[in-house]
């Protein structure tokens, strides 16, 4: 007798997720995910309980992701500064769309005001903006950002992808991607190093050359 699959709990909030940008945390319900994952609904109120302990567990999977994201985007990348623009892009691929960041932000309405959620996000927060700086600090010691208070360039950051991709969203030009790539640039442009053009060596035979051929 063959043993029946068992779908891991991190698809099965990998379909949360998506059934969450598609129609917002509000209209959920345990038998959308049931069905975005191929699971009946009985098995997901078995797993995490109600629909309220689904969200939290959602919450929990990507607060519990950012380390390995941030190290799989660094290992992509030889430039700190790529993957610091890849690293803010990774939030964007999850709202490609204005619809997305709406029920998007119908997530963050519930980490403001419930304290369990809040906790997640709070959590969420700190290790992004961690990340960010160390790649910051990595593009400084590498050379490629003048040094600067990194701390604060940290929360600049955060602040600008966020209203970046709030602009887009009611702006609608473009992609997403497009824009923040733009903002990023606007807002780390000044803080670049300007790479030393090299000096050119010139082989005195071929000055001397040079001085007999202006004869």
């Amino acid at each position: 007798m063959s043993r029946r699959k068992v779908t891991p709990d991190a698809d099965v909030l990998t379909a949360a997720f998506r059934v969450i940008s598609r129609i917002g945390p509000a209209r959920l319900t345990l038998a959308d995910v049931a069905k975005e994952a191929g699971l009946a609904p009985a098995t997901l109120l078995q797993r995490f309980g109600s629909k309220r302990g689904l969200l939290l567990a959602v919450a929990q999977q990507g607060m519990a992701g950012v380390d390995e994201c941030f190290a799989r985007i660094r290992a992509a990348h030889r430039s700190p500064l790529d993957a610091l623009t890849a690293s803010l892009e990774e939030m964007a691929h999850m709202c490609e769309t204005p619809e997305a960041m709406a029920n998007n932000l119908a997530f963050l309405e519930i980490d403001l005001t419930d304290p369990d959620f809040h906790r997640l996000a709070l959590a969420n927060s700190r290790a992004m903006m961690a990340g960010y700086k160390a790649l910051l600090d990595e593009a400084v010691a590498a050379g490629e950002l003048a040094r600067c208070d990194t701390a604060r360039l940290v929360r600049a950051l955060c602040a600008m992808s966020s209203g970046s991709m709030l602009n887009w969203a009611i702006m609608r030009e473009g992609t997403v991607v497009q824009w923040l790539r733009d903002d990023i640039e606007t807002l780390l442009g000044p803080f670049r190093r300007k790479a030393r053009p090299r000096k050119r060596v010139v082989n005195p035979f071929q000055r001397g050359k040079s001085i007999r051929e202006r004869r």
